[in-house]
């Protein structure tokens, strides 16, 4: 489970995010949907230890982020927007170099491996370097790395940006099965119907603050429109001008 209290940051004058709070739980697909600048990638920054906020808490599971960060990490599996690879291992070695930063090894972990190159369908390009990888294949591999240590929390930073429609229909699959298995996921987007098609509950940024959180069908009462497009629209304008 992912809690979020209270969470503020600012880079100079601008207030990236105005005390955020939200709980994201267990065997649940929870999204983050906002415009670009609302907070999202802050938030999840935050969240996985490498954005340390002004003030607030949160919690992966009982860790508390910012006292254990190590602690923490352990915890969740993280799916960055901008997925990086190293260029010069292949997709296997990308996945072992993650697994032992875990502190996996040995037979355990190649197994682990092999069962993940299985799942996500990694195996006819697995053992190819990763320079030249489609944007697809690096998304694989770099969810593989993400799931490597079996995390009870998975984050997924806009994990479809610029993947093709059969790819991004594979990663729904992959997404809805981490749900299946009792996982807390959290999912970042941008595009409502995205979230719409995998999220139970969905949390709309604007502006660093939340205008508006539940599931869908409690956010199309709370804003009067069958068409959670039209919701997000208007929670956004709830909210009104960014603040300095």
């Amino acid at each position: 489970m992912i809690v979020v209290d209270g969470l503020a940051k600012r880079f100079g004058n601008v207030a990236a995010l105005r005390s955020i709070s939200f709980s994201a739980a267990n065997g649940q697909i929870t999204g983050l949907l906002g415009p670009n600048g609302a907070g999202k990638s802050t938030t999840l920054r935050a969240l996985y230890t490498v954005l340390k906020p002004d003030s607030g808490r949160a919690h992966i599971d009982t860790i508390n982020v910012i006292e254990n960060p190590l602690a923490a990490r352990s915890r969740i599996g993280i799916l960055p927007h901008g997925v990086g690879l190293s260029q010069h291992l292949t997709g296997r070695a990308n996945i072992r170099y993650f697994g032992r930063l875990q502190g996996l090894n040995g037979p355990s972990l190649e197994e682990r491996i092999e069962q993940l190159i299985q799942q996500l369908d990694i195996h006819s390009f697995a053992d190819r370097k990763a320079k030249g990888y489609s944007q697809g294949q690096k998304t694989k591999v770099a969810l593989a790395q993400a799931l490597v240590h079996e995390p009870p929390n998975v984050i997924l930073d806009e994990p479809t940006n610029g993947l093709d429609v059969m790819t991004t229909r594979a990663l729904r699959e992959e997404i809805l099965t981490l749900k299946q298995t009792g996982k807390c996921v959290l999912f970042s987007s941008h595009v409502m119907q995205e979230v719409a098609a995998v999220c139970d509950e969905i949390v709309i940024l604007a502006a660093g603050l939340v205008a508006a959180c539940g599931t869908p069908d409690q956010l199309r009462e709370q804003f009067g429109h069958d068409d959670l497009e039209e919701v997000f629209v208007a929670a956004i304008r709830s909210v009104g001008e960014p603040q300095t």
